[in-house]
């Protein structure tokens, strides 16, 4: 069962909630994945039974085409946000940890070409494994905060918050104009260039900034 921790592997008193996604949100992700910028802001929602710990193992699907790797920074919620300013993003923020997105991408290239909403994709069982969170008066820089990904020690995906299309405050911002989010929610920030296809027996590496680093294995 999954409970917010912190990385010290203390329990946060804040309930299991839903995720919320921004996708295209770093550049570089956009050209890997031949798509546009676009005006809107992209946000997609994760069930609470998308979360999983990320240590020691996860689980992938392995009947349903590949599943990729989407490395990205996530933000804990602790107050109720609705149509709030950035101040309010900033005083409602628990922490930060890291993410998996985990994606079914032949599953979603499908659904796309139908012109289908891709939630089954991105929202099966255990599609998004979560670190501990470091806790909000720890990181005095957000929007500068290193974060990567070594998978059987090899460095697939590498970015920096600072290089969001749309910033943490901002795209929190914007999620609250079209969903409250409670205490316990989690927020994922997008991925950076690097995506791929992740095997049953893989060995990964996550990284953010000096605050953490730790290693999982992905299980069937």
């Amino acid at each position: 069962m999954y409970q917010h921790q912190t990385v010290a592997a203390q329990q946060i008193d804040l309930p299991l909630g839903k995720v919320v996604c921004i996708g295209q949100n770093y550049q570089d992700h956009i050209a890997e994945m031949q798509s546009k910028t676009a005006a809107e802001a992209l946000f997609f929602i994760k069930p609470t039974t998308a979360l999983v710990p990320l240590t020691p193992t996860f689980s992938i699907p392995t009947s349903q085409g590949a599943v990729h790797n989407e490395l990205e920074i996530a933000v804990l919620i602790a107050k109720p946000l609705k149509q709030a300013g950035f101040a309010e993003v900033n005083e409602a923020i628990w922490g930060y940890g890291l993410a998996l997105d985990l994606t079914l991408r032949e599953v979603q290239a499908k659904l796309k070409q139908l012109g289908r909403p891709w939630e089954i994709a991105k929202g099966f069982d255990g599609a998004c494994p979560l670190s501990g969170f470091v806790s909000k008066q720890a990181v005095q820089h957000p929007q500068q905060l290193d974060f990567s990904l070594t998978v059987n020690g090899e460095l697939r995906q590498q970015g920096n918050s600072a290089n969001m299309i749309r910033g943490i405050s901002q795209l929190i911002s914007e999620m609250s104009q079209h969903f409250t989010l409670l205490p316990g929610d989690v927020v994922l920030t997008g991925t950076p260039a690097g995506v791929g296809p992740l095997q049953v027996g893989d060995s990964l590496q996550l990284q953010l900034a000096d605050f953490f680093s730790m290693t999982t294995l992905v299980t069937n």
